[in-house]
């Protein structure tokens, strides 16, 4: 306790714009770790087994997703209420049960280690709320959210890369492999925790600029979502297609690459670090604007672009225009172009633009709950219904529908918000629309 207040007092003398970067760049480490736990197992293909007549990945996805999906769900209560002062150790408690059930993942033998997946998922599905606690509400919080939402598209690759190299290099089994992979991250998990621990809370200009968070009870919750409905149900509709399709490259990516006739160790990561580096620049230049309505159509607007983005490149790999890497890495950045502001700060502008008394945690839940529904269900529908379809089709064939209906709902959730705010406030919001 004496080093972390000693930590805490070194801190708050450090230069805001020091420590707001220190804080992203742990967000970014601590929820990085986490994927270790998360998709280690996905760099696996467990070729050779069916059950029910559906492959056992399969199975194993549809088991972890079912968990981090109930557990979005049960997030929404718990990360509005949750307490700061809480974050780090249930951030290390629930990763930690993830962890135990991937060591009887190891052991268990199939099918029957299907269900440690599940147990696995559940208590990750409230990593990211309690993560970006740490962060919004500040005048840096694009800044310092770009750093942790990268870890969305970068984790991923890299720890796939990591777990087959552990499985090309000690000669471990598939089995054995995601347990290990968690073990790599331990102790940088710990550091990056400690160090979010000792961030200061937001100052007073924070709390001016971008609205006091404060935790939410249920009736507040309620009035929330009825406040803002029609536009939280076209939001929805995007990032429910967006999760669903960014799921799918998650899970399957190994698949999908095969299928393109790719195989490559490293190509996770090389592709991954390339759109990395594009939606950092894109996030990070957001903290430029300074009127939050503004910002907020901004955003809109990166996510109608990702959108047709990845429909535009599907298309032209359909064609025959551009190869299969031009399209992996042109569809994956149209897709997180839209799938990363939700994450980092769709919601963060839309309660600074209001300056509704809250917190991004529970709307980003609800949001998140519905996502992953539409992913399982989807899987589900796949593998019952179509399961010799390919994958890499399967993926193309969505990312059309997600360009068309994405575009589309995007849309009219920007002149839903902008209509909102005219009608709450006719002379500022004129001002803000012509300037």
């Amino acid at each position: 306790m004496q080093l972390l207040d000693q930590l805490k007092k070194r801190l708050a003398h450090l230069p805001y714009g020091l420590v707001s970067f220190l804080a992203g760049l742990s967000a970014f480490g601590a929820y990085t770790s986490m994927y270790a736990f998360r998709k280690a197992f996905t760099a696996g293909t467990f070729t050779g087994h069916q059950y029910l007549h559906v492959d056992y990945k399969a199975w194993l996805v549809i088991a972890q997703v079912l968990g981090y999906m109930l557990s979005k769900f049960y997030g929404i209560r718990f990360i509005a209420e949750v307490k700061a002062k809480s974050r780090g150790k249930n951030i290390l408690t629930l990763i930690g049960i993830s962890w135990l059930a991937l060591l009887a993942f190891a052991f268990v033998p199939a099918p029957y280690n299907i269900i440690f997946l599940f147990i696995n998922g559940f208590p990750l599905g409230m990593i990211w709320g309690l993560v970006f606690g740490y962060l919004e509400g500040r005048k840096a919080t694009e800044f310092m959210a770009a750093l942790l939402s990268i870890s969305l598209i970068f984790a991923s690759g890299f720890v796939k890369t990591v777990a087959r190299s552990l499985m090309a290099g000690i000669h471990i089994n598939e089995y054995v492999m995601p347990f290990l992979t968690g073990a790599v991250f331990v102790l940088p998990l710990l550091l990056f925790v400690l160090v979010l621990e000792c961030i200061p809370p937001p100052t007073q200009q924070d709390k001016q600029l971008r609205t006091e968070r404060l935790p939410m009870s249920a009736d507040e919750r309620k009035a929330f979502l009825l406040r803002f409905l029609p536009g939280i149900i076209l939001t929805v509709i995007v990032y429910l297609l967006l999760t669903i399709m960014r799921d799918i490259r998650d899970n399957f990516e190994v698949e999908i690459w095969h299928g393109l006739g790719v195989k490559s160790n490293t190509i996770f990561t090389n592709i991954d670090s390339i759109i990395s580096v594009f939606v950092l620049v894109g996030m990070s230049l957001l903290i430029l604007i300074k009127k939050n309505l503004r910002a907020f159509s901004v955003i809109h607007v990166f996510i109608i672009g990702g959108c047709l983005l990845a429909g535009i490149a599907t298309l032209l790999f359909t064609i025959g225009s551009i190869g299969p890497i031009v399209w992996m890495t042109l569809a994956g950045l149209g897709l997180y172009s839209g799938y990363v502001p939700y994450n980092a700060i769709f919601f963060e502008r839309m309660i600074a633009s209001f300056h509704y008394k809250s917190n991004v945690g529970f709307i980003m839940y609800v949001a998140d709950a519905i996502g992953y529904l539409g992913s399982i269900s989807v899987l589900l529908i796949k593998e019952l219904g179509n399961p010799g379809i390919s994958w890499h089709i399967f993926f193309k064939d969505g990312l059309i529908a997600l360009s068309v209906i994405g575009t589309i709902s995007a849309t009219f959730s920007l002149i839903y918000f902008l209509q909102t705010a005219r009608k709450e406030n006719p002379g500022k919001q004129l001002k803000l629309t012509t300037a």
